[in-house]
């Protein structure tokens, strides 16, 4: 198994007892459940390190000028600091890297997906006392400054670039072929933002069959989360057969045949047959 390696059972089982109390707090706070997350999947990444990663946002935020003024203002001061100074950045092949995903390896590497650059964005700069938040634009992940009448956007993974109306719409219609919406503009809430982390790293880990245990616990984590879909029941209980779990992978999927009963009769008769399948796979 190629690094970074998981933490034991008994860690792990702490990191997501914290995870799903963070998770369900009024006011869930992004860089501590991203930095869980980190812990979950970097058996490395102890007590000491989540404090220092949360202790190096701390210092960066130091770094920014005092209330430099309004939200282009703000959106140039981060760009400064952190895409020309600190050369926080990302390229097509972080795409290629778990560690792209994790907070703490991002905060170290100075490089990750456009996500994570965001949540290093705005964690700073909330500390800061900056008006700024994340937008989940379908297929890359930027960051807000200001209310919606005086928006400005910037890209984290091109540095801080600042985006016009027209560099907005042409990263949507790149991703989607769709028009820009201006629902697409909102700002997206802490567990928005982890959600999308987590089918991030199953997205990598999909394309990686023999980390199927990366898999595993990022669908356990978003398992966790208040609101998630029904149908993460069924790709959990389809890894665990895969990964010759064949009792509990059977379990799960007669249990998610039975969620899905009442709607769509045809697809839990399949499950069930999925299940039977697993228990064979016994004898």
């Amino acid at each position: 198994m190629r690094p970074p390696y998981p933490p034991p059972p008994e860690r792990s089982l702490e990191l997501r007892r914290r995870f799903a109390e963070e998770a369900r707090c009024e006011r869930p706070d992004l860089s501590t459940l991203c930095l869980l997350i980190g812990a979950e999947a970097d058996g490395a990444l102890d007590e000491t390190g989540i404090d220092g990663a949360q202790m190096e946002l701390d210092r960066l935020a130091g770094l920014l000028p005092f209330r430099p003024g309004g939200p282009r203002a703000w959106a140039a001061a981060l760009r400064e600091l952190l895409g020309e100074r600190l050369g926080f950045h990302g390229a097509p092949g972080d795409y290629q890297r778990l560690e792209s995903s994790l907070l703490h390896e991002v905060l170290r590497r100075g490089r990750g997906l456009p996500i994570l650059l965001s949540v290093v964005w705005t964690e700073v700069a909330r500390r800061a006392g900056a008006p700024v938040y994340g937008v989940a634009l379908p297929g890359h992940f930027v960051v807000g400054f200001g209310d919606p009448d005086e928006q400005v956007l910037a890209d984290p993974f091109n540095g801080g670039l600042a985006l016009t109306g027209t560099d907005a719409e042409l990263l949507v219609a790149g991703s989607t072929g769709t028009a820009l919406e201006p629902s697409m503009l909102v700002p997206a809430t802490p567990l928005e933002v982890v959600s999308r982390i987590l089918n991030n790293v199953r997205a990598w880990a999909a394309a990686r069959p023999e980390r199927s245990d990366v898999s595993l616990w990022a669908v356990e984590l978003a398992l966790l989360l208040p609101s998630h879909p029904a149908r993460l029941r069924y790709e959990r209980a389809q890894l665990l057969v895969q990964r010759g779990d064949f009792v509990k992978g059977a379990a799960e999927l007669e249990a998610y045949a039975e969620v899905v009963e009442a709607v769509d009769a045809p697809t839990a008769g399949r499950v069930r047959q999925q299940a039977h399948s697993a228990r064979a796979m016994l004898n």
